[in-house]
């Protein structure tokens, strides 16, 4: 399989019919000005080195030069071979809810929000298994055929919005229907459907769908996202939320008895979607249960640069052109044909030489790539250690360096290779996926402000980027979140050391109280006799000591007590 990694160059191989063109009209003004000497039967017989075809085979050696060097700007590659993969996995088509219902933001970031980020989580689980997406709201279509390359899964899914469908609605029915058709016609294997919806069907027909799903050998498993209380639809854009043909506002809530039914009627599960991470667990083990199957699929592998090829070529043109006069060299009639060759031999060899040591550090991000797809990533970070000790002015070497780095959980120095790469790329975008690694390696790390400085650059390079504009948003909503929850936590301390203050308080009247009274029973020792007078004095001292004792454990026990409760988003 061949192809070209930047086509865009070959653009540049209409500059060829134009230099021919200008080539033709120079050489006619030439011939006219010949005529202008003299007779041009004369004028041959006076110039008897010049030749009429040497200058012509000239340029039209720099012309070829020039083609095969855009060519090469093309950087053209080749499959090396072709790898008939096999794999064991199951077949899985998921059905997602994009009606406007799909915006209520009683699950955090959102219901549709919530929804991407479940497929996107449950695609990186994936290793040997065909993904397939389909959309519906009043009406279906498929969005992504069942497929293995889960990179295009994940690009399609960015794009999706409830404005894709101006029919609005739920039919689940649809959705199902039309899944039962999207799988291939392979028997013995797994075939999963998974409808993500809040249940508010319109149409009707869902269960009826699910049961015809089963008897062809397909489990229907339904995802309900949404809290059973209800919420507003906000309205995007204007921050105001849907209303109803009254002037009320909609409120969207989860029906579960009817996924309920659908997923029974389906022979899958029902499984609640929170602000959590059970749903998707839950909905592994589900699927993990279903049956695999071997299948072959034919892929192209290892593409490796043809560059050099055509590098190569464009030099031999050059040299060649350089040999040709557009008359006879008396002085080469001195050198002879043998030492002629050696010579150009040896300068051929020269500049093979020079070609080949100038790209080894092409060479090494290459090798390191292939182990990089292998798995090895400890091997894959010493090649790209060695392009980069080869030439460090290649961007590319230390950003598949930071990934691998990534990939090992070395994430510090993964950052600081992201952050070499940013310095020395000049392409835009391949600069801003140096800053979205780094961003996701500071989310991981809940270093939010660090996260949120990164997307920001990611996005000022490329702002059509979805995903990191998605991890943005996120990222701002836990930090503020983050930021809540350390608010409480230092309130709550304020409080605890203001209650300390007050019991210390007490606690010193106290004891200065009980000192004064030690310090009377001591100036009334000497009496023989206590008088009915500081027998009360006494009495009453210690029904108030008693009371304020009483008061400080009534007031311990209603304290309310404060914790900070940490959610799995």
């Amino acid at each position: 399989m061949f192809r070209f990694e930047d086509p865009i160059y070959l653009y540049l191989l209409a500059l060829i019919p134009v230099l021919a063109l200008i080539r033709f009209i120079s050489y006619r003004n030439q011939k006219k000005r010949l005529r202008k000497f003299g007779d041009p039967a004369l004028l041959k017989a006076l110039m008897p080195d010049v030749s009429r075809f040497r200058p012509s085979v000239k340029f039209w050696i720099l012309q070829a030069a020039l083609a095969l060097l855009i060519v090469m700007l093309a950087r053209p590659q080749m499959g090396t071979k072709i790898n008939h993969e096999k794999r064991v996995g199951i077949e899985t088509i998921i059905a997602m809810d994009i009606s406007n219902s799909m915006r209520a933001e009683d699950i955090v970031p959102s219901r549709l929000d919530r929804s991407k980020m479940m497929i996107e989580n449950l695609v990186d689980h994936f290793t040997n298994d065909k993904i397939g997406l389909i959309v519906f709201a009043g009406d279906a279509f498929v969005q992504l055929p069942i497929t293995s390359d889960y990179v295009s899964a994940k690009m399609f899914l960015s794009s999706i919005d409830p404005s894709m469908i101006s029919t609005q609605g739920t039919d689940i029915a649809r959705a199902i229907e039309m899944a039962s058709h999207s799988f291939t016609q392979e028997e013995g294997i797994g075939k999963a459907i998974v409808v993500i919806t809040d249940g508010e069907d319109h149409e009707g027909g869902a269960v009826e769908a699910a049961e015809a799903a089963k008897d062809l050998g397909m489990r229907v498993y339904v995802l309900g996202v949404g809290s059973t209380q209800g919420a507003p639809i906000p309205i995007a854009g204007t921050g105001e939320y849907m209303k109803d043909n009254t002037g009320n506002t909609v409120m969207s809530a989860l029906n579960e008895d009817m996924c309920k039914q659908v997923a029974q009627a389906g022979g899958g599960a029902y499984i609640h979607v929170q602000n959590n991470s059970a749903a998707q667990e839950q909905l592994d083990q589900e699927l993990d249960k279903l049956a695999k199957k071997e299948t072959s699929t034919a892929v192209y592998s290892e593409f490796d640069e043809q560059f050099r090829a055509f590098g190569i070529l464009a030099l031999l043109l050059l040299i060649l052109e350089i040999c040709i006069f557009d008359r006879r060299n008396p002085l080469l009639k001195r050198i002879s044909l043998f030492g002629n060759k050696k010579q150009t031999a040896a300068m051929l060899l020269l500049l093979v030489a020079t070609t080949a040591s100038a790209q080894s550090d092409r060479q090494y991000i290459r090798e390191g790539n292939k182990l990089f797809h292998r798995g090895d990533y400890p091997n894959a970070e010493v090649a790209y250690r060695k392009a980069i000790e080869k030439n460090p002015k290649n961007p590319q070497a230390p950003f598949n360096l930071g990934n691998a780095l990534m990939a090992q959980k070395k994430d510090s120095a993964a950052v600081e290779q992201f952050e070499a790469a940013s310095r020395l790329e000049t392409n835009p975008l391949r600069k801003s996926k140096s800053f979205h690694n780094i961003g996701v390696i500071c989310q991981t790390h809940k270093m939010y402000g660090e996260a949120i400085e990164a997307y920001k650059n990611a996005l000022r390079l490329n702002p059509s980027d979805d995903e990191t504009r998605y991890n943005l948003v996120l990222c701002k909503h836990q930090k503020n979140k983050q930021d809540q929850q350390q608010q409480n936590q230092q309130g709550q301390n304020n409080d605890d050391k203001k209650d300390n203050k007050k019991d210390d308080k007490k606690d010193q009247q106290n004891q200065d109280q009980n000192k004064d009274q030690k310090q009377d029973q001591q100036k009334e020792q000497p009496k023989p006799q206590m008088s009915k007078e500081n027998a009360e004095q006494l009495l009453n001292a210690a029904i108030q000591n008693e009371k304020q004792t009483q008061e400080k454990m009534k007031k311990a026990q209603q304290q309310p007590q404060r914790r900070n409760i940490q959610k799995n988003w």
